[in-house]
């Protein structure tokens, strides 16, 4: 009777260390994601699974370029993913088909591939402040980003797309564009 009760002792110890572990990790390394939507078309459809790194942003500042999920400042209780393309103190410009960052005095225009839709009728001209972002979707006709609602709080970040984890023969890890 003693070894099974031993035993038991063993299973449910393990289970506890396995549900706190994953609690952990969901809650304060990693989560997953669900993409909704075709604003970030061709490079996330939807339906695609991503797991969201929400340490990396806890020992560094995000860049531009990057894709993240972050939530919506109308409304904290929906999450969206984005690219982001201006960062706090810049001065984004956009006159329908190319987009212009002014950092520190230099006028740098985004060499954009990842784009789907380039040609848009949205002009933008955003000067950032301090703690704000200006994220655009990558299907530029069919996104509802930045250019509708104004910068986006460092605040509602919730962390950076690092792997596509469904479909599985899409499977991969992501990487920042150079510009």
């Amino acid at each position: 009777m003693r070894k099974f009760l031993w035993s038991f002792f063993e299973i449910i110890e393990s289970i506890t260390v396995a549900v706190v572990l994953v609690f952990l990790v969901r809650y304060f390394v990693a989560q997953p994601f669900l993409v909704s939507g075709s604003s970030m078309e061709p490079n996330f459809k939807n339906g695609d699974y991503l797991l969201v790194d929400e340490l990396a942003y806890r020992f560094r500042e995000p860049e531009r370029g990057e894709v993240i999920v972050f939530r919506y400042p109308g409304d904290p209780r929906v999450y969206y993913i984005k690219r982001i393309i201006g960062l706090p103190g810049e001065r984004v410009t956009g006159d329908g088909s190319n987009v212009t960052v002014y950092q520190n005095g230099d006028e740098i225009v985004l060499n954009e591939p990842y784009v789907w839709v380039k040609e848009s009728r949205a002009k933008f001209d955003v000067t950032l402040g301090a703690g704000e972002y200006f994220v655009l979707g990558d299907n530029r006709n069919f996104s509802f980003d930045s250019r509708s609602w104004g910068s986006l709080p460092g605040r509602d970040i919730i962390g950076l797309a690092r792997f596509r984890l469904w479909p599985i023969n899409k499977v991969m890890a992501f990487s920042a564009p150079t510009y």
